[in-house]
């Protein structure tokens, strides 16, 4: 699990794939040295909500998780998120005991092979 604060630069639209896999990105700019860092976050399938209530321009920690995979000869990593918060105030659903990081897929269950890998 990592964290990191920053401010919301962009939100994208849900994304909906024909396996049923849905996602929503966004970036996040973190002040990092002398040069800002554009950083871009996905958040799948029951945490897509998580984005909405979101603008630019606010100030959030992201928890999230490293994921990695490899397709077609090539290696992808991405950023997932599973909880954002806003200002002391999380932006998940109410706390409860699965609120901690999501349980990992096995490779292949969310991504068909002829689709990349969001």
């Amino acid at each position: 699990m990592f964290e990191i604060s920053g401010t919301i630069k962009k939100i994208f639209e849900e994304q909906t794939f024909g396996s049923g896999f849905n996602k929503r990105e966004f970036v996040l700019t973190i002040e990092s040295g002398r040069f800002p860092q554009d950083i871009k976050f996905e958040c799948v399938k029951d945490k897509v909500g998580l984005v909405s209530g979101l603008e630019p321009g606010a100030k959030v920690k992201v928890s999230f998780d490293l994921r990695g995979r490899e397709w077609k000869d090539s290696y992808f990593v991405n950023l997932n998120a599973w909880k954002i918060d806003s200002a002391g105030e999380a932006t998940s659903t109410p706390p409860s005991a699965e609120d901690g990081p999501p349980v990992q897929e096995a490779p292949g269950e969310t991504v068909q092979d002829d689709e990349p890998p969001f």
